[in-house]
């Protein structure tokens, strides 16, 4: 099923079908402030291991997407000067690595214990996890190459017998999130991708 919405218009009954989904422990495809990512909700085991099969191992899927940073501090353990940074870069372009807390399965910590935090700028992922109630492991299509455009009907064709919904924002440019390793406490650079790092 692929539903279409327009990049800066809030369609709540895409949302809502997008929800009713989760809940019944499917997976989505959905438009994010960089690329189209592929996820379930947090509680799905199954839906994990089925991302991990996407994906093609089960080192992938290791990020999760929250509403706002309200919620950060439920999953992973944040210092005082990481959520200063944090404050300057998220909701934004950014995957942010820090050490998990018990409320993240097992199956979704790295074997440091980290977890990847994501809050895109995007009024469909906001309204989707603030309706569902609970993070959306968050990973990216394995559709296309870096640097070129994803059209969600090339998403369909490839993955679409593998997901239970594919919302189409139009064509997106392939360009991932920053990710940002704060682990240690110090800023460690893992990938340069769409958010600028100027901050450093």
């Amino acid at each position: 099923m692929r539903i279409e919405i327009e990049p800066n218009v809030p369609k709540p009954r895409a949302v809502k079908r997008a929800v009713e989904i989760l809940k019944a422990d499917g997976i989505i495809v959905y438009p994010t402030d960089t690329v189209y990512g592929i996820g379930c909700r947090l509680s799905n085991k199954k839906g994990i291991d089925k991302l991990n099969d996407i994906k093609k191992g089960p080192d992938k899927p290791r990020s999760i997407m929250l509403s706002d940073l309200k919620e950060i501090s439920l999953y992973a353990n944040v210092d005082n000067n990481a959520f200063r940074l944090i404050k300057q870069i998220l909701p934004g372009p950014y995957t942010v690595i820090l050490p998990s807390t018990k409320l993240v399965p097992r199956i979704m910590q790295s074997n440091r214990k980290t977890i990847g935090i994501r809050i895109p700028v995007h009024w469909f992922c906001e309204m989707l996890i603030q309706e569902l109630g609970e993070p959306i492991v968050t990973t990216s299509i394995p559709v296309g190459k870096q640097g070129f455009h994803v059209d969600p009907l090339e998403i369909e064709d490839q993955l679409g017998h593998m997901v239970d919904l594919i919302i189409d924002s139009g064509i997106l440019p392939d360009e991932p999130s920053t990710v940002i390793s704060l682990e240690s406490g110090a800023i460690e650079i893992l990938r340069q991708g769409r958010g600028e790092i100027n901050f450093i």
